[in-house]
């Protein structure tokens, strides 16, 4: 697997960074503040931000942007980080999002209910991976880029389905890739790489052995996962 395609399933796993903007406030100094994000099919990181935030109004004067995420490691340079840089922008059409959104943050509902909450997306420009001592990796966004695929416009559907009609399947993936027996599951979103599921209130993350560009496609690559997690 290249390393490109490393780095997306890395950052697929996690869900929430710093984000560093250009400081209007301070003259264009670095301001970073932690955000939660989903990822929408172009694998941008999407985050919702109030009119009032800091960052709101460093965007609005230069959308430059870089956010990073990292593991929570003891020797946290020794550990896997990734630093996507980008152009953020104010999503014109959030719908496709925010179903996605709120399926991972459904607290995020009562902050859209204020009124002044916006989704902005950041367009990768360039990425550096880096997964410990020496192996430090420029990637460039054409290659972190998702292959061509329309999942996105079926993946509500696919959602729905998988917890209206295999959630069985779901608790025993659980238990075969994350040794866990949850009382509650639910399937919250689904891509190219993978797909994340909410047991007993926690996030996971399930990868696909190599990815999958239409709803066939993901249909089988489930079924394989969940026929391996009953050892058929």
């Amino acid at each position: 697997m290249s390393e490109a395609s490393q780095a997306r399933r890395y950052l697929r796993s996690h869900r929430a960074g710093v984000l560093s903007t250009l400081s209007v406030r301070l003259g264009g100094y670095p301001f970073g503040s932690i955000v939660p994000f989903v990822l929408d099919g172009q694998c941008r990181p999407v985050i919702l931000i109030s009119t009032l935030a800091e960052h709101t109004a460093n965007l609005a004067a230069d959308p430059r942007a870089s956010l990073i995420v990292h593991d929570y490691a003891q020797d946290v340079q020794a550990g896997t980080r990734l630093t996507l840089v980008g152009d953020a922008q104010r999503l014109a059409d959030p719908a496709p999002v925010q179903a996605l959104y709120l399926r991972f943050f459904p607290a995020a509902q009562e902050l859209l209910a204020l009124g002044d909450f916006s989704f902005w997306a950041v367009t990768p420009a360039r990425l550096l991976f880096i997964r410990g001592f020496g192996r430090i990796h420029w990637i460039e966004a054409s290659a972190f880029a998702p292959p061509p695929n329309r999942l996105a416009e079926v993946e509500e559907e696919i959602v729905a389905h998988m917890n209206g009609q295999h959630l069985d399947a779901i608790v025993a993936c659980c238990r075969h890739v994350h040794a866990i027996a949850p009382r509650a599951a639910a399937m919250v979103g689904i891509d190219v790489d993978g797909f994340d599921v909410r047991a007993d209130g926690r996030l996971l993350r399930f990868d696909f052995d190599a990815p999958v560009t239409n709803a066939a496609k993901a249909r089988a690559a489930l079924g394989a996962l969940a026929r391996a997690a009953r050892g058929e």
